[in-house]
């Protein structure tokens, strides 16, 4: 029902187009009119009490200029003046036009790691967890800039190709499983050979491409410093963020319920320490024109990437003809502010005229 009362208003008047950007204020209109009547009547009644407490012959004395006019008149003008304030906060609109609206952004790629090292918990719930949060809360930010999802262990892949369908970017990110991953392991080379060809398969208009890598930096590979600079040399920007502790964390195994059961051991019986390492993941974004993301609080940094991209080019994703109105309130507010400070200007007495000297 709210959302109904939101809705935009259109309809025509006198042969123009009008609509209501916001009509919920129009409801508020006819309050205004009845607090306006109400103080007038106050004013009224306030008079006629004193009025007929006191003697017809003492009246000239006790109540001199007595009257109610000028306050009766203040609540009108301040019962109208509210009224047009409310219709000119509904947004009303005249005239209609066509334009070309171009769309313009970025193409984002993030490269998520979903090995099993990305279950340790120096970083709560979890690192990859705790990731999924962020990235979430930087899709809520986004504005027009295109982005996909690679996910990425033993070998990457995508999970989701570029699109400003921040919802359905959303459902994929979700999904991330290290339990669906096909192959273990931290290829992060793999990751970035695999974003370009997203970037490559879906660049258009000259935007700006960056590529934000999300993980615990231990490369299994070996030659994620060479992808780094084949996509630095394509112009594609490479940013990361370390998950992580570089002092070491267990990886737990857990059951169905999620309750940690024991840690994963190496063959000789010995906990699986998973370290981050932010010294590599510094030496692959300098290659790429980029750098590793830190932040001051407890974030990861993901939300820092958001303040680089507005460094990029941005580049047109898409030009469509779009409707505009132009705004009128200001016909209304006019007068509702010329109203409001005469009627803050009356007392309640009775309206006389100045006589001349």
């Amino acid at each position: 029902m709210m959302a109904l009362l939101a809705a935009a208003l259109q309809t025509t008047l006198l042969g123009f187009r009008v609509r209501i950007v916001d009509p919920v204020w129009l409801w508020l209109s006819p309050l205004g009119i009845a607090a306006g009547a109400t103080a007038a009547f106050c004013v009224w009644r306030r008079w006629r009490r004193a009025r007929s407490a006191v003697p017809a012959t003492r009246r000239e004395q006790v109540l001199p200029g007595g009257g109610a006019s000028q306050g009766v008149l203040r609540g009108g003008l301040l019962g109208i003046g509210l009224s047009l304030l409310s219709v000119a906060a509904a947004g009303p609109q005249c005239g209609e036009r066509t334009e070309i609206v171009k769309r313009t952004g970025i193409d984002l790629v993030v490269a998520l790691d979903a090995s099993t090292s990305m279950l340790a918990r120096d970083v709560k719930p979890s690192r990859l967890e705790r990731a999924k949060v962020e990235v979430t809360a930087l899709l809520d930010r986004l504005r027009g800039d295109r982005v996909g999802l690679v996910v990425f262990a033993g070998e990457a892949f995508v999970q989701c190709p570029l699109t400003t369908d921040y919802s359905a970017a959303k459902l994929f990110l979700r999904a991330v499983d290290p339990a669906a991953m096909p192959q273990q392991g931290t290829a992060i080379a793999g990751a970035l050979r695999e974003a370009r060809r997203v970037l490559d398969g879906g660049a258009r208009g000259g935007s700006g491409k960056a590529v934000l890598l999300i993980t615990d930096g231990e490369d299994n590979q070996g030659d994620a410093a060479e992808a780094a600079k084949e996509l630095g040399e394509a112009g594609i920007h490479v940013y990361a963020v370390a998950v992580g502790s570089e002092e070491g964390e267990p990886i737990p195994l857990a059951d169905a319920k999620g309750n940690v059961t024991g840690y994963k051991k190496d063959r000789d019986g010995r906990t699986v320490l998973t370290r981050t390492d932010t010294a590599g993941l510094r030496e692959l974004t300098d290659r790429a024109g980029g750098k590793v993301l830190t932040t001051s609080g407890a974030d990861l940094g993901v939300s820092a990437i958001a303040d680089e991209l507005e460094k990029l080019q941005k580049g047109e994703l898409e030009s469509r003809l779009a409707v505009q109105y132009d705004d009128r309130y200001g016909y209304v507010a006019w007068p509702a502010f010329v109203l409001l400070c005469a009627a803050g200007a009356l007392g309640e007495g009775r309206l006389r005229r100045r006589r001349a000297a």
